[in-house]
């Protein structure tokens, strides 16, 4: 961002979608919880794609080098560090 000088925002992203669902079971997989994940379909569903045009970051030569699954795993293990941690105090 040191060569970015615009008005204009910049998304940050991989510029691929998933869906909440997608994402659920990955955090379930990822914590290793066992138990269901349920919908509650009589409520609205939100915008149904969040994908972002990240084609101006790209042409700035920048490239995601994290997957998200790597990097949710990543928060999550920090976290069970950090509360491992503030129990042994």
């Amino acid at each position: 961002m040191k060569r970015y000088c615009s008005d204009y925002f910049v998304n940050v992203g991989t510029g691929e979608d998933l869906t909440i669902k997608e994402l659920a079971l990955m955090i379930k997989d990822i914590i290793g919880y066992r138990g269901d994940v349920k919908h509650d379909f009589s409520k609205p569903d939100g915008t149904p794609r969040k994908l972002l045009d990240v084609s101006k970051i790209r042409d700035m030569g920048w490239v995601a080098m994290i997957f998200l699954k790597d990097g949710i795993r990543q928060v999550y293990d920090s976290y069970l560090t950090i509360r491992l941690e503030k129990t042994m105090i």
